[in-house]
């Protein structure tokens, strides 16, 4: 239904906003006026919480979901940022988590993107390594940033990510302690592995999404006629059909 699908869009919308103004936030002092706005932020995001609880067939097993109870933490730490001065400003971090979310969300959205049905693995595997690379440097900076002199902003700690993902090692940016060492070895590992499958993907023969009626083989070649498996003609639509 064209309302769900702009109900959708509108949820990733408010995403990226709010993942946006935590980012912003991070270059900026800490005065009145920007407490009042993670509080503001933080009132809009309770909204759409309790809105997608009150949506939800079980709405209590929806709560205790890691996701959700993650989102919530991200959302009480800017509700309480007045009281508390920041102190527990390393959980709005969690609120970047809502990105899985948003990867579904495209994945279900297929139908309205030609250019993701072309390319639906190469995308979702560069949307995949993009969450990480994002969490990660949220984890980084909110660890980080009292501590270590060299990581002030979200901008040193993505720089951090990036050169640690790809393994180039500059120097100039260390992450101190047992915890920023793990942090590392953790960004190393799973990030390569990430990037990795996107080049497998990028490099890999394009091919289509149709599930053969006779053996079920779902990747094929755009101009198949018949399956590669077992030989049953296929009438693969073309794009746009």
């Amino acid at each position: 239904m064209p309302e769900a699908r702009r109900f959708r869009y509108a949820l990733l919308g408010l995403d990226l906003l709010s993942i946006g103004w935590i980012i912003l936030a991070s270059f900026l002092p800490l005065t009145g006026t920007v407490l009042a706005m993670d509080v503001g932020l933080g009132l809009v995001l309770l909204a759409e919480f309790v809105a997608r609880l009150s949506a939800s067939a079980r709405p209590w097993r929806s709560l205790v979901q890691p996701l959700e109870l993650a989102d919530l933490l991200g959302i009480l730490s800017l509700l309480l940022a007045p009281l508390l001065h920041g102190a527990l400003g390393f959980l709005r971090v969690l609120r970047t988590l809502r990105l899985l979310h948003s990867v579904r969300l495209i994945a279900s959205l297929r139908s309205d993107l030609p250019f993701f049905r072309r390319n639906e693995e190469a995308t979702l595997a560069a949307a995949q390594l993009a969450v990480f690379i994002f969490i990660m440097t949220g984890v980084v900076f909110e660890t980080q940033h009292r501590a270590n002199p060299h990581i002030t902003n979200y901008a040193d700690a993505l720089y951090f990510t990036v050169t640690a993902l790809t393994t180039t090692g500059f120097g100039d940016i260390t992450l101190q302690g047992r915890l920023g060492r793990l942090l590392s070895v953790v960004i190393m590992l799973a990030g390569v592995t990430l990037f990795l499958r996107l080049a497998q993907t990028l490099f890999r023969p394009n091919k289509v999404r149709f599930d053969c009626p006779g053996c079920s083989l779902q990747r094929h070649e755009p101009d198949s006629v018949h399956c590669k498996a077992c030989g049953t003609l296929l009438n693969i639509p073309d794009e746009g059909s």
